[in-house]
């Protein structure tokens, strides 16, 4: 079991039971872990203690991302998102394929491929000469997931290097605020589904939009449902944030990579800020 998997294991408990406010004990029990060892495990991964991670997790706290995240989709709004817009601070530069590349399906385009360990669980990375084209949870399903990325790209000629992909892994997956180099993408997709997923970047880590804001921002609200379906084709996990979109109501809803990932992806972006809120209120005090 690595480190996520328990991770994880605490998240569904505290899903189910967070209203018992369960302490230290019995969530170090959860993961199979000494109370010294998990909370030092679990300070290391999220940034914050468990009992100040579980505040994240609440309704409450997700409303009030969402309502704070407003601010952040009328400033897309006025930038425009028609063309490649400014991006978020990730810095990521998205680059779609032509109709012809899509066509070709991979052809005579190298790719190389490898599995890493990020925060939040196993992943296959690939990458082409034009930037990452591919990010997956695989859960330790490497033949599977080796498998959809072939289907994705059946003309391209792939090689393994899991040196590489872990340097991929470790530039996408920094906490916000922590500078890093720019990172390129290169994905198949159509002109609408590209467009989602470009007005999706400029939503910054820590915030939530909610299906109906972000279609406000390709052709108009009543698009919520095409946007849904244009997130559940993103190929880059994480690095097209469609973590950061939620119900209208607040609740997280569902993830193509499942339901306690995305939570602990918005805890763990959102948990730096809170400590430094948490900390600014304490010597104001």
């Amino acid at each position: 079991m690595n480190d996520y998997d328990r991770i994880g294991a605490v998240i569904r408990y505290l899903d189910e039971h967070h209203r018992e406010q369960p302490d230290l004990a019995c969530l170090a029990g959860v993961a199979g872990l000494t109370q010294y060892h998990f909370h030092r495990l679990f300070r290391s991964w999220a940034g914050i203690t468990p009992k100040d991670f579980l505040q994240c997790l609440t309704l409450e706290h997700v409303k009030s991302l969402l309502r704070n995240g407003d601010s952040v989709l009328d400033a897309s709004i006025d930038a425009g998102l028609s063309g490649p817009g400014r991006l978020h601070d990730l810095c990521v530069g998205l680059e779609a394929a032509s109709p012809g590349e899509m066509k070709a399906r991979g052809e005579g385009l190298r790719l190389t491929c490898g599995f890493a360990e990020s925060p939040f669980g196993q992943c296959l990375v690939g990458e082409t000469s034009r930037g990452v084209c591919h990010l997956a949870f695989v859960d330790g399903e490497q033949e599977h997931g080796l498998a959809k990325l072939r289907a994705q790209w059946p003309g391209a000629s792939l090689s393994r290097d899991d040196c590489a992909a872990r340097e991929i892994v470790a530039d996408v997956f920094v906490r916000p605020k922590v500078e890093r180099a720019p990172l390129r993408a290169y994905v198949m997709g159509t002109a609408f589904q590209v467009r989602v997923w470009r007005a999706l970047l400029e939503v910054e880590p820590g915030s939530l939009v909610t299906y109906a804001q972000l279609a406000s921002t390709v052709c108009g609200p009543k698009a919520a449902r095409a946007v849904g379906a244009a997130l559940g084709h993103n190929p880059l996990a994480y690095l097209i944030p469609c973590h950061r979109v939620i119900r209208e109501t607040g609740v997280v809803g569902g993830y193509r990579w499942g339901e306690t990932r995305k939570r602990a992806m918005i805890a763990w972006e959102t948990a730096p800020r809170l400590a430094e809120e948490w900390g600014g209120a304490a010597r104001r005090a």
